[in-house]
Formats: structure tokens, sequence, C-alpha cells
């Protein structure tokens, strides 16, 4: 009988709990509010894991779908750019950010998760720590990545707390270049309008999105390159105003970052590229770690409904620098 009230009053305190986070088949579902939020995708099949959708505390999805899922109208290039990842172009010569095991390139990496950590649910947010092996195109681990995501539920944004640290196994060089580190790929409504570089998009659904980074610079033209303190991308997605932001911590190496931001919907914080960024007017920003050297990166995203101003992304950034 003890066994199960007790059964019981766990599973009252699950449902209760506001963020949900439940364990699959090498995929972890987050819900908040009892509604689907976000899933963390890894496993043997998974050529670097990540979080896809990401979605507005409305429910409308903010990441693109494809290649997981495709939407009519929808940009299908760069497949390996998968809603919300962590990599980098150049490690030791090494690519695991453009590493789909359907790409013929030579020299590519992949990111394996090798143990699930905590999976926790709570009241106010809920937690998943991963550990996961960068290994070579031989299978050689060069480094070991701890990550820690935090969901927080409430209003009136969605907010997610990232912290990955690397450790080196082999002697790691991130060289300088312009595709890394941390990325979210932008559901198509929230690209430019007649990105730079695109050929042609279609014109359903409307592209109405606005990059603008923390000095108020507007546009790829103006922003890509820069370093800023947060980045922001909003616009109008299923006729609901809404925007996503990815916020770099102040303790993060050579903060403020570099950001690697395109209008056809990429959005990568990234301090290695400086060289490819500045048109080498900026020393080389290339890494190296030696065994056992670690680097830890820490970002907050927030997506927010209406537009960047309603957000108050400043204020934001100030409670996120406080440890807030």
């Amino acid at each position: 009988m003890y066994k199960l009230a007790l059964t019981a009053l766990f599973a009252a305190a699950s449902l209760a709990a506001q963020v949900n986070v439940t364990q699959g088949n090498n995929e972890i579902v987050v819900s908040i509010d009892g509604k689907p939020y976000t899933t963390f995708y890894y496993g043997p099949e998974v050529a670097k894991p990540y979080l896809y959708p990401l979605r507005a505390p409305s429910g409308v999805r903010v990441t693109r779908g494809y290649p997981m899922d495709t939407a009519p109208g929808e940009s299908l290039d760069h497949q390996h750019q998968r809603a919300v990842w962590f990599a980098h172009s150049k490690v030791n010569g090494i690519d695991y950010w453009n590493n789909e095991f359907s790409y013929k390139t030579p020299n590519l990496g992949h990111i394996f998760v090798t143990k699930i950590d905590k999976i926790q649910s709570g009241p106010k947010s809920g937690e998943i720590d991963a550990t996961a092996e960068w290994k070579d195109p031989a299978g050689k681990v060069v480094l070991v990545e701890n990550r820690k995501m935090i969901f927080h539920g409430g209003g009136p944004n969605r907010v997610v707390d990232f912290d990955f640290t690397l450790t080196a196994v082999e002697t790691a060089k991130f060289e300088d270049e312009k595709d890394g580190v941390f990325g979210i790929r932008l559901a198509s409504e929230l690209e430019e309008p007649n990105a730079p570089g695109t050929k042609s998009q279609p014109k359903e659904p409307l592209r109405t999105g606005v990059m603008t980074c923390a000095d108020g610079k507007t546009t790829e033209k103006n922003c890509w390159g820069t370093r800023a303190d947060w980045m922001d991308f909003s616009g109008t997605v299923q006729g609901e105003k809404v925007g996503l932001a990815i916020l770099d911590h102040p303790e993060n190496p050579g903060h403020p970052t570099y950001w690697h931001a395109r209008g056809y919907g990429l959005f990568a914080a990234n301090i290695f590229g400086r060289n490819a960024f500045t048109n080498k007017k900026e020393p080389e920003g290339s890494v190296t770690l030696k065994p056992g050297e670690k680097m830890r990166f820490r970002y907050r995203v927030v997506i927010h409904p209406g537009t960047l101003a309603d957000a108050k992304m400043d204020d934001l950034y100030k409670a996120y620098a406080a440890g807030k």
C-alpha cells in the first residue's frame, strides 16, 4: 500500500512539473506546461547531437525543419545545419561542422554522445547533461565534451542555457575558420528577404527576418563578422511576431564573440574566425589545447514574442551577465 502511494506521489509530481524531460531511444523529449518544446537527438546514426525544434511560447517553431522534416517553401540548403548544434569546421584539419554521413568530402569527424549524465524535470526548469566524444575519421577521440542544457519554464519568453566544456584528449588545434561554433538554423520566415547569396527564395512563406546585433546594426551586410554581446533575428512566423536571440556569456573565451550570421537563416557564435571574419585585419583566431586542457563556452538562447524592442534584450543580457 505504501509503495502504491509513493508511486502515485511521484507520478503526480511528474505531471505537476512545468518542465518535463523524458528519456526515449537515443532522444530526450522536453515539454513545457504539457506542450512539446524540443527534443535532443543523438546516437550512432547522428553525425553530431542536436536539438530540434525550438518553439516560441505559443508553440510556433522558430527553427528550420529540413532535413528532419520538410515544409512547403522551406530552404533545402546546408543539410548539416540541424536546428541547434555545437561544433567546429576545423580541429586538427578535421571538419565536425559540415559532417553529414552522406557527405563525400575528406576529413570528416563526428561527435557521439557516450553518456547521458543527468535528466531532471522540475516546476521551473528541466535539465539534460551529456558527455560526448569528438572522434577523428579513424575513430580516435580528440576531445571530450561535457554539456549542460537547462530549459526554463514560465514566461513571457522561452529560455535555454547551454554550458559546454571541451577537454583535449589529444592536442587539439581549433583553426581560424568561419564555420563554428554554436549554431542555430532559423525557420524560413525568419530569413532576410532577398538574403545575400540566395539565388531564389520561394514567395511562400514570406521571409520577414531582421538581423540585429547588440550595437544596433542590422542585416547580414552590417552584422556578419562583427563582435557583439548578443544577436537577434525577429520577424513574423505563421502570423505571429516572434524573435530568437543568442547571448554570449561575458566569461566566454574571446568575448564578445564574432558572429557568423547569414541572411539565409544561419545564426552562429564563433570566436575562432578572426582572420575569416575581418579579412585578415585581426590576428589569427586559432586556439590550441594540449592534452588535459579545457575550454568552456556558455550561451543563452531567448525566444521572445513580439518585436526586439518588446523583448528589451539589453536588459535580458544584463540579467544573464549577472548570473540571473
